[in-house]
């Protein structure tokens, strides 16, 4: 135990020496297509279109009078932001077919509508504000790379119709160009800025959790070595009337250090999601499999009898197996706990793990008869912190799963539906000798 606890302590220092002394890897960090999503704040984006183009269409044709006006474009655009008031796009906001009409909406409403509007007026100043002030307002509601190419080819294919659709004698001035890029780089410094802090955030939260997870050793391994002397007692005292139940004491109290060990390790191996590098150690799919079912920590006799494993072809893989003994208890574990929601009786078979051989690489599927998953979760399940059920994890055991399975260059796959369980497909490159 003592050995095993010197090992997670430099495993921890080597995380946190990598994350201090990491290069900034922003340009790689995941795609955020909607900062802070949540519906209420589309909503608030869908009122401000909807009332704010009737609004601007007065202001600016009949009291602060500007050269181009449509009150038919007006209404489009504020048809189109009341569009982000629909019930159906609130319930249905995790869906990635919601986000991309949601970004596809967005793009037309800032970028698009309000260059096509700044040209249209000959870049009176009034225009000249209100885009420099979109431009800002565009990177404070997506990711910056989004906000970046929708800048760019909203200005693009704004222009385009402008000067085939209003031809007219339109002179950029030099003083305009200067105050857009200014506006524009302010934009996108701010949105690097935020998006490596919100990386740093995840970074320290993932380190916080590794750090925690290890400071628990230290009252375990106590626990561990009083299990050890109630073994011993009970050995010199077997005629005494508690033996029996000292002895069942003991056997609870070493069951219980194990399962806080595995949670622990799970943590440990999560505080690494942000740093997991390739391996080259060679791994064997059965042995791995056949070893992690081994020693997983299981509640009952039935949920291990539970579990199948299925040989059809085996292979070797480049990679760390201790990572993916991980990967396999996270599956695991969510597949367990799927069939305890599912009041299963853990019948045989009702995990059932299958390793094959084809021509697309080697193949681990971890498959269940649990509750499942609802479909519409299921482009979000191997996010950071994102969890179908938040009450019962932090949402890294999945994204890790990924990480890990995509350091050896393969990938992972889910086929899942509402009351019918979940497949877990690892596809990974064969090594040959």
């Amino acid at each position: 135990m003592q050995a095993l606890a010197q090992r997670q302590m430099k495993n921890i220092r080597r995380i946190s020496h990598f994350l201090q002394h990491a290069p900034p890897r922003w340009i790689l960090a995941p795609l955020e297509p909607i900062l802070h999503a949540s519906p209420w704040r589309i909503r608030l984006l869908g009122i401000a279109s909807m009332l704010g183009h009737p609004l601007f269409y007065w202001i600016w044709s009949s009291w602060l009078v500007q050269p181009y006006e449509n009150p038919w474009l007006r209404g489009l655009m504020s048809l189109l932001g009341a569009t982000l008031l629909l019930p159906s796009l609130g319930r249905n906001f995790l869906n990635s077919s919601a986000r991309l009409l949601v970004i596809l909406i967005m793009w037309i409403l800032i970028p698009l509508y309000f260059s096509w509007m700044y040209f249209c007026n000959g870049g009176s100043a009034a225009w000249l504000a209100t885009v420099c002030a979109l431009i800002m307002c565009y990177y404070h509601l997506t990711d910056w790379r989004i906000a970046t190419a929708g800048i760019v080819s909203s200005a693009m294919l704004s222009w385009t119709l402008f000067a085939w659709l209003m031809p007219s004698n339109f002179h950029g001035n030099p003083v305009d160009a200067v105050v857009i890029v200014f506006s524009w780089t302010c934009a996108l410094l701010l949105g690097l800025s935020s998006a490596n802090l919100r990386r740093d955030q995840l970074t320290h939260t993932l380190t916080t959790i590794g750090i925690m997870a290890h400071e628990l050793r230290t009252p375990l391994s106590t626990a561990s070595l009083i299990g050890d002397a109630l073994k011993i007692a009970i050995q010199n005292e077997q005629a005494h009337p508690s033996a029996a139940r000292l002895e069942q004491l003991g056997h609870r109290l070493q069951s219980l250090v194990r399962s806080m060990n595995y949670q622990i390790d799970t943590q440990v191996a999560n505080a690494k999601l942000l740093q997991l590098l390739r391996y080259s150690e060679v791994v064997c799919a059965a042995n791995l499999v056949s070893e992690t079912v081994a020693a997983y920590p299981y509640t009952s006799s039935r949920q291990r009898e539970c579990v199948t494993v299925t040989i059809h072809h085996d292979f070797v893989f480049c990679g760390a197996s201790a990572q993916f003994s991980q990967v396999l208890m996270n599956l695991m574990k969510n597949a367990l706990h799927s069939l305890a929601v599912a009041d299963s009786l853990y019948v045989a078979g009702a995990l059932r793990i299958t390793i094959d051989c084809g021509p697309n690489g080697g193949r681990i599927v971890v498959a269940d008869d649990g509750v499942g998953v609802d479909p519409a979760l299921l482009p979000h399940i191997f996010k950071s912190f994102f969890s179908s059920n938040p009450n019962t994890g932090h949402g890294l055991g999945l994204a890790f799963c990924q990480q890990a399975v995509r350091s050896a260059g393969g990938s992972i796959q889910v086929k899942s539906g509402c009351v019918v369980g979940a497949i877990f497909t690892l596809v990974l490159p064969v090594t040959s000798f």
